[in-house]
């Protein structure tokens, strides 16, 4: 129902605004296609997107939620996406804004969408890991290739390989690169080459095309298969910017066939410029060392020892006659020594011997038992005791006993 209104009695604005919010929202949910151009991702739970009409410079901003944005896969700008919208007016702003409670990618956006979701699969199971990587070989035996009969792709390794290293050997093995029956075709290829011993890397070469050309080089059987080959495998599909997921479970990823080439064989021209390079650096280097040791040797040669090898024996000689004169005067030196402290003890000993007191006029006496009498009382009158003296002995009679200390006193006479 429209509003009416005249200059003397205009409506309140909150009544036009509420409205037009009422026309609006009776509007309802409405299907629309159309192209994401932006797409900002919050932190929270409310997201926005840019959506442009496919045929006409006409974009709208959307507001969806997390929940709405995960069902929909992966999203990207560029993607073609058919979303369900709900248009809706802000009371105090008066702005229109957009809705949306479904998204679905269509068309080319559908496929990337699910050859997103298949990446991240593959990827939760370690099958991009780089540690599984094949390294390829330096020069291999043979090279297999799978690619379409005659094609560009076929053409461009052929020739490269060729002009690279003549001598390659290349086992090519014709597919469908393109179709619903190529994904197995390859497949088979890839398990008759890795079980073929004289094979000693694989290459899948195609050229570019659009996405659901390059769709089954993005299969899972196939991106299965090629992980699990023993032999290394090289993805050369499509251009630089095309990015099936075969390049990612591959050991190693050519961005064209042309530059497969280039990666799985030497450059035969470029190999014997180097091995001349490196003769010369080595016979360089050998002929400063060979200088340098012969430098070397001619100022060994000038050494005394060398030109008279017996002077050595010269001077060792002098050594030891210098040597033994010093032992000798040190033996005689020790002898002098020794002889000097044993003469002192000697005579020590000659002083505190009783022979040397004899020699004094000092006599021992004895009795007839051959024990010492040191005492007037050890004696009694006439017992007959024995006088050693310095030269001799003398037996003796004791006539008469005196002390000294008593007035007692005895007399001893000869026999």
């Amino acid at each position: 129902m429209a509003l009416t209104s005249t200059p003397e009695h205009p409506v309140p604005l909150r009544e036009m605004a509420s409205a037009v919010k009422g026309w609006v929202e009776r509007l309802g949910t409405i299907w629309v296609s159309a192209q994401v151009i932006e797409l900002n991702r919050k932190t929270g739970s409310i997201h926005f997107l840019t959506l442009r009409d496919t045929s006409d410079e006409i974009s709208v901003s959307v507001t969806l939620s997390t929940a709405v944005l995960d069902a929909a896969g992966p999203v990207g700008e560029g993607m073609a996406v058919t979303a369900l919208l709900k248009p809706t007016m802000w009371m105090k702003s008066g702005r229109l804004s957009y809705e949306c409670f479904d998204l679905r990618p269509t068309g080319e956006g559908q496929l990337l969408a699910r050859i997103e979701h298949l990446k991240r699969l593959l990827q939760a199971e370690g099958l991009f890991n780089p540690a599984l990587k094949r390294r390829l070989p330096a020069l291999p035996k043979g090279i297999g290739l799978i690619t379409a009969k005659d094609s560009a792709a076929e053409r461009d390794v052929v020739v490269n390989v060729r002009l690279r290293w003549p001598a390659a050997r290349i086992v090519t093995r014709h597919c469908l690169m393109q179709g619903p029956s190529s994904a197995q075709q390859v497949m088979a290829a890839v398990a008759d080459l890795d079980a073929d011993p004289s094979v000693d890397v694989i290459v899948i070469a195609r050229g570019g095309g659009s996405v659901e050309d390059l769709l089954p080089f993005s299969d899972e059987a196939l991106a299965r298969a090629v992980a699990a080959a023993r032999t290394p495998v090289v993805s050369a599909i499509g251009h630089e910017v095309d990015t099936p997921i075969l390049d990612l479970v591959a050991d190693l990823r050519a961005s064209t066939p042309t530059d497969a080439a280039k990666r799985i064989v030497p450059d035969a021209q470029e190999e014997l410029q180097q091995i001349g390079r490196v003769r010369r650096r080595l016979m360089v280097a050998l002929a400063g060392f060979v200088s340098t040791q012969t430098a070397t040797l001619g100022q060994l040669t000038q050494r005394p020892v060398l030109t008279n090898p017996l002077s050595r024996f010269d001077v060792y000689a002098e050594q030891v006659t210098a040597l033994r004169h010093r032992l000798a005067r040190a033996a005689l030196a020790e002898v002098n020594t020794q002889t000097s402290q044993v003469q002192r003890a000697s005579a020590l000993v000659r002083t505190l011997s009783p022979q040397s007191v004899l020699t004094r006029g000092y006599s021992i006496l004895v009795d007839t038992h051959g024990t010492t009498v040191a005492s007037t009382d050890d004696a009694p009158i006439g017992a007959a005791l024995t006088a050693h003296v310095a030269d001799g002995t003398l037996t003796v009679t004791v006539t008469e006993k005196k002390k000294e200390n008593h007035g007692d006193s005895t007399i001893i006479e000869e026999d």
